[in-house]
């Protein structure tokens, strides 16, 4: 596996770990909170939570997050991606689960993966292989055999369809929040929590849903902050590096995860569904990481600001007095000149050529 993307690898993993354990955590507050309300908790916990981690980071570091920040033509991206993923993805989801069978659902949620890898390729001219594109399927049909359940009544009607639609909302948000990637992640999930959940908390007031105590509400928020804001975090660092097709894709792994936190938490039986789909899952994760894509290449003269150091052979350009490095990374508008060479790379923010 290519060095240069173990650390995007990782953290695309960790991102999963934490996504998987929110079904097992939430699920014993379900009893205790509406659905709705639920929902609005864990995202206002995501984007307060980390809007708190970075005061207290720059107060103890005295020095802000090193990272590029938002700019006014980043904010249309980031509107469209709150609203898409934020907004209209769940309340479609909402209304649909009311008259689609559990089974049903379940399955159909995991075309998320499979959404965000048809539009990045089609409309953002993605690069996917072979190898990727048969890891995609792989993950994304051992999620499905995870997730089916034969007790249950199986059917496709407009509810189906309207949560294949809520799928393909996500798949937009994900690409979108793509094309901001390079910006700073915490802003941009800090923003698209407290925008999400606020709107999902005015929607529960609107419904008359009943608002939880304090301590359920903390709790949410708690887990919010991790498993969703951190985890959202992590999710944008990975496709910084990875893109939308490969970050999906190990993204997809979270289902695992949650069904062993249930093992643990919940006492829950590991079903023949579990054992038949873990292999699939390790294949197609494999392929993954076994990706070798190189071949010449040219890059256009770009000028533009992200975080970045000078060691990997794309930032050569100097510096003015008033330009500060610390830790050898920083951020910056800085100017790449053409050039053309080649090397293994992955369709991070330098490497989006069509191929």
């Amino acid at each position: 596996m290519n060095k240069s993307k173990a650390y995007p690898i990782m953290m695309a993993l960790l991102s999963a770990i934490l996504f998987g354990a929110s079904a097992p955590i939430t699920k014993m507050l379900l009893g205790k909170i509406d659905p709705i309300p639920l929902a609005a908790f864990l995202y206002l916990g995501s984007g307060v939570g980390l809007l708190i981690f970075q005061i207290v980071t720059s107060l103890v570091k005295k020095q802000a997050l090193n990272e590029a920040p938002l700019k006014k033509k980043d904010f249309p991206w980031l509107l469209g991606a709150s609203i898409a993923g934020g907004i209209i993805a769940p309340i479609i989801l909402l209304n649909c689960l009311k008259v689609t069978p559990a089974s049903t659902a379940s399955l159909l949620l995991n075309f998320e993966g499979v959404a965000t890898t048809i539009i990045a390729i089609v409309f953002f001219k993605e690069n996917a292989g072979k190898q990727i594109l048969s890891a995609v399927v792989l993950i994304t049909m051992a999620s499905i055999i995870l997730s089916w359940d034969f007790k249950n009544q199986w059917g496709f009607s407009i509810g189906s369809f309207g949560i294949v639609l809520a799928c393909f909302c996500w798949g937009i948000d994900n690409n979108f929040t793509r094309n901001i990637s390079a910006k700073n992640p915490f802003s941009i999930v800090t923003i698209k929590g407290i925008i999400s959940g606020s709107f999902s908390f005015i929607l529960a007031m609107i419904l008359g849903n009943q608002i939880p105590s304090l301590t359920i509400s903390i709790s949410a928020m708690i887990i919010g902050f991790f498993c969703y804001g951190l985890s959202i975090v992590l999710f944008v660092f990975a496709m910084r590096d990875l893109g939308s097709t490969r970050t999906s894709a190990l993204y997809g792994t979270a289902p695992f995860i949650g069904v062993i936190l249930s093992f643990i938490l919940l006492k829950d039986t590991p079903s023949a569904m579990f054992f038949i789909s873990l292999p699939i899952m390790i294949i197609g994760t494999v392929l993954l990481l076994k990706e070798e894509h190189y071949h010449p290449h040219i890059h256009k003269a770009i000028q533009h600001e992200h975080r970045h150091d000078h060691n990997d052979g794309h930032h050569n350009h100097e510096h003015t007095p008033d330009q500060v490095i610390i830790n050898g990374y920083h951020s910056h508008m800085h100017t790449h000149k053409a050039i053309e060479h080649t090397h293994p790379h992955s369709p991070d923010i330098h490497h989006r050529h069509e191929h």
